[in-house]
């Protein structure tokens, strides 16, 4: 059973696993730090879900996500809530199934990986504190890598990434000497979704990093993320 450190905790994982997992966020559910439900932004990342309740553990899977989701407090007390974030491309690492088969689907991660799922639930309920279950985590993890990251998709993330989404499609393919038609197709084999589509998504969340600063101008903005026009933002938005 884990000891109850603090309600919530972030931790780093492995060194050999960040390229493909984040974080492990641990949280010891109350009220007062769980809202009632919010909406999450896309991001073109999958996350895994473990529940753990009195009598009861589940894992489920959340797919790569293009659209907004709405996430709700769990509807029975839990003890435990632990979510793992991935980075793009770093569940199709772990699994080899196509990401565009899991865009946007919210299943039991069971039904993908049923004994990695067990071998999961296992390490739960023998960790004694946060840091020997994460240690059990990135173990795990480790020894079910399915495949490195393919170095196209690599590159492609990086430029991407390096631009703020506002490189063309064009410029992409021929950094990484690949046809616009077989970059995309790389692409949604491992990270669900188009390079424009990805490309977007990034562009968003820049934006919406700008927006936060005081005093944000969206013409400013607008004009800084490589918009057209501030309608050309609003409708990027919507």
């Amino acid at each position: 059973m884990l000891l109850l450190a603090t309600d919530f905790s972030c931790l780093l994982t492995h060194p050999g696993m960040r390229a493909y997992i984040s974080r492990y966020n641990i949280t010891f559910p109350t009220q007062s730090i769980m809202p009632n439900g919010f909406t999450s932004m896309p991001c073109g990342c999958a996350s895994l879900a473990i529940e753990k309740g009195c009598k009861t553990l589940s894992v489920s899977l959340d797919g790569p996500t293009s659209k907004p989701h709405g996430i709700g407090y769990p509807s029975s007390p839990l003890d435990l809530l632990i979510t793992i974030e991935f980075r793009p491309a770093g569940l199709y690492a772990l699994t080899g199934i196509p990401q565009s088969e899991l865009v946007d689907a919210s299943l039991p991660f069971e039904a993908v990986q049923p004994k990695l799922c067990k071998l999961l639930a296992d390490a739960i309920e023998r960790a004694g504190h946060l840091h020997e279950l994460a240690a059990s985590l990135d173990a795990l993890f480790l020894a079910h890598l399915h495949a490195a990251h393919h170095p196209q998709v690599l590159l492609t993330l990086h430029g991407i990434l390096h631009h703020a989404g506002n490189s063309t499609m064009k410029e992409l393919s021929a950094d990484v000497h690949y046809s616009e038609r077989q970059l995309n197709r790389i692409f949604n084999q491992h990270i669900g979704m188009g390079v424009k589509a990805f490309s977007r998504l990034i562009r968003v969340h820049n934006t919406v990093r700008l927006l936060k600063k005081p005093g944000a101008s969206l013409t400013l903005i607008s004009d800084a993320m490589g918009y057209h026009d501030l309608s050309h933002l609003v409708r990027d938005f919507r």
